[in-house]
């Protein structure tokens, strides 16, 4: 198994936000974690990689318990994580941005390189000399996975990818996750679009009130519109 979550808590200050969080993530697999904005799909990821001080639970990554190893740490053993706020710096180019993420080829994990990344994101290799700053907010959403990608992580934590995003770009973030899923890449993709989870992943789990309350394959989903009626309907 390549990620498994355990019995995760997490708080911020006194507000107990997740509750007994469990999930897995298998070698090669796209998982979704469904839910509506606020149901806790970022703390969870927040929490995998140690960004939510007050959390319980266990976290393993390739069999190593990561539970409380500090994010430098955890990121440095190959596990990515791309926020939903991508976080460029705005006044590097494009090629300074993802200079900023590289990181050793670690054994077991696809290596990147700025030219394989081009070829995944076509409009960041016509933009390498472009401030972040002067990027649309698709092209900064392939910016940022890109910079994480050059850290050639064995697994991505992918907070929603395809948020105001126009159609086009969408359907590019399809093809360059099934790509990265095709290179050897597992990835967690939170998501509140049903449509676009469907296309990528090979099972989901739906979050609410930072709960897991369902989980299966996109398969099983489909088969209980009760279930996606309760919980990911606006």
């Amino acid at each position: 198994m390549k990620l498994s979550v355990a019995n995760l808590n997490s708080h911020y200050g006194p507000a107990h936000i997740l509750f007994d969080i469990g999930l897995e993530v298998g070698e090669g697999e796209v998982v979704a974690l469904l839910g509506r904005n606020g149901a806790g799909k970022s703390t969870t990821f927040r929490s995998i990689v140690g960004l939510v001080e007050l959390r319980e639970g266990q976290i393993m990554f390739e069999g190593q318990d990561i539970s409380s190893a500090p994010t430098h740490e955890i990121v440095r053993a190959g596990l990515g994580y791309v926020p939903e706020e991508r976080r460029i710096f705005t006044d590097l180019t494009v090629e300074e941005n993802l200079e900023v993420g590289r990181q050793k080829p670690r054994p077991g994990a696809p290596q990147w390189t700025r030219e394989k990344l081009y070829q995944l994101f076509p409009n960041l290799g016509e933009m390498k000399n472009r401030p972040g700053g002067r990027m649309s907010g698709g092209e900064q959403q392939m910016l940022t996975i890109a910079r994480t990608l050059m850290g050639n992580p064995s697994l991505v934590l992918l907070d929603e990818p395809s948020e105001g995003l126009s159609p086009k770009i969408v359907e590019q973030m399809v093809d360059a996750i099934l790509t990265m899923k095709k290179e050897g890449v597992s990835l967690v993709v939170s998501e509140q679009n049903l449509h676009f989870a469907k296309l990528i992943s090979d099972r989901a789990y739906i979050i609410e009130r930072g709960r897991i309350c369902f989980e299966g394959t996109m398969a099983e989903l489909d088969a209980r519109p009760d279930i996606r009626d309760a919980h990911l309907s606006i």
